[in-house]
């Protein structure tokens, strides 16, 4: 028995008369075109959405973004990789019209409209809200890390750089030594010329020149990519690095499908401190005055939890516990039972602590401060208790707030749980799927574009799979 037998290469053949005979009705190219026709591009700011009279015929901006969302769609970001796509790929050939836009054009439409890539996304999430596809009732909030388009080598920081003028001090002093020492040597000895020698200092000489100015910045900005001058040092997600270079990508996903919200990029590697911005602009997107977030310990800010609850957004937040510096056994900060009735504190030895006066920290958080200090002039036990002259007692202006907070979330641990489920979804789709761990392009604007073409591409392909289980197609007309 042979094999299975094709078509012999020279044989003639009646090929489908036009290219959309190769594109089914229910394909994905043909929901990215209804999309992007109803889209107003010049509101949303696109450039090249009006042509002009005179020049040189630019391309359509839609056909541009069809080009995008459909190489997003299937792991092609690269605008070489596209353009070759263009030349090949029946389905690419049906999007443009059988135009071929060479790689630096494909790569300017990127370039040109970061802003407008940002409005394209919510715009289709306004969309999928009049489907129904959100339930605009429940958030999950986290962070994930992208790699920047630069090397952990080009990044560098205080302790880097003085690391590196000692080295260039060291190898200066010992060519200097062996200039001073070249005559004492013995002639058998191999050892570099001065002329080589003279060389090499003026080389570094140069580097030490670059690395001073270096230093001057980094005691200025803290921390200089020489590559992309945005991109920060953080905790890598995965692939077995420690540290690396790259963005954090604020997330906010929905619950009910895990289509995503929202998004912001970020160059502060910790996630503290974005909880009230991100859920405002879930707000702000599901255009709703209410709505539950969850989030887990690493946006724990009294200051954030706060101000989420007065605007109506219920959280629940893990619960970050503080280490600091230990008292004796029995008289740590625990141990202090508030009495919300009387608003005072009694210590572990009976005494009444009573509000004395407000205090505001370095970090902007404010306290109420509780003291007795009569009572810890004459206890026994105040050596165990502080080294000063009495004990003070801080709680947070907020503090009712946070134990609503700290209660609520102890109590629905089964709804909390689910937070990982709804955002680690995406996460694993756009990063584990289709191989998304790294930006093509430099700086925060257009990393910005990169991460809203990648978000628009997996709400869409979510959409998609959703209607197809309902048997139908999203008309975005």
């Amino acid at each position: 028995m042979g094999y299975k037998v094709g078509t012999d290469k020279k044989q003639l053949s009646l090929l489908p008369i036009c290219l959309d005979e190769y594109v089914p009705e229910d394909h994905i190219c043909r929901i990215l075109c209804a999309f992007t026709k109803h889209l107003d591009l010049v509101a949303l700011g696109f450039k090249y959405a009006e042509c002009k009279h005179t020049g040189c015929p630019p391309y359509d901006p839609r056909m541009m973004l069809n080009l995008y969302l459909y190489g997003y769609l299937h792991r092609v970001r690269s605008s070489r990789r596209l353009r070759d796509e263009a030349r090949r790929n029946v389905e690419v050939m049906w999007l443009l019209e059988g135009l071929i836009p060479d790689d630096k054009t494909i790569c300017n439409f990127r370039t040109d409209n970061t802003k407008a890539l940002r409005a394209i996304f919510r715009e289709f999430v306004r969309m999928c809200r009049n489907f129904g596809l959100y339930g605009e009732e429940e958030l999950a909030l986290d962070g994930t890390k992208f790699r920047a388009n630069s090397s952990l080598g080009k990044h560098y920081n205080k302790t880097v750089v003085k690391n590196e003028l000692g080295r260039i001090d060291k190898k200066v002093s010992d060519y200097m030594q062996l200039l001073e020492e070249g005559d004492k040597e013995d002639a058998r000895t191999t050892h570099p010329s001065s002329e080589q020698i003279t060389v090499a200092l003026e080389a570094l000489k140069e580097r030490k020149e670059r690395y001073e100015e270096l230093y001057t910045r980094v005691q200025l900005e803290g921390e200089v990519s020489t590559v992309d001058p945005d991109a920060r040092l953080m905790h890598s997600s995965g692939d077995g690095r420690e540290f690396d270079v790259g963005y954090n990508v604020q997330t906010v996903v929905d619950s009910k499908y895990h289509m995503i919200v929202d998004f912001e990029v970020i160059t502060q590697p910790s996630d503290i401190g974005n909880l009230h911005v991100m859920t405002e602009l879930a707000k702000q997107a599901l255009e709703v005055e209410e709505l539950t977030c969850l989030a887990d310990k690493g946006y724990y800010s009294s200051k954030d939890i706060a101000a989420c609850e007065r605007n109506g957004v219920t959280c629940l937040v893990a619960k970050t516990h503080y280490i600091g510096p230990k008292k004796a056994k029995g008289f740590n900060r625990e141990d202090f039972m508030y009495d919300p009735e009387r608003d005072l504190y009694i210590c572990p030895c009976g005494h009444e602590l009573q509000y004395m006066r407000n205090k505001k920290h370095t970090s902007g958080r404010e306290y109420r401060v509780y003291v007795n200090s009569p009572a810890c002039g004459k206890c026994e036990k105040k050596p165990e208790c502080t080294t000063y002259r009495y004990r003070e007692v801080l709680r947070l202006a907020c503090q009712d707030v946070i134990d609503i907070v700290d209660k609520r979330t102890r109590d629905n641990k089964e709804q909390y749980q689910k937070r990982r489920e709804i955002v680690e979804h995406p996460f694993g789709t756009i990063k584990a799927v289709w191989g998304f761990k790294q930006f093509l392009c430099r700086t925060k604007p257009k990393v910005t574009a990169e991460t809203a073409l990648a978000y628009l591409a997996y709400n869409m392909r979510r959409t998609v799979n959703i209607f197809k289980e309902s048997r139908l197609l999203p008309d975005f007309g």
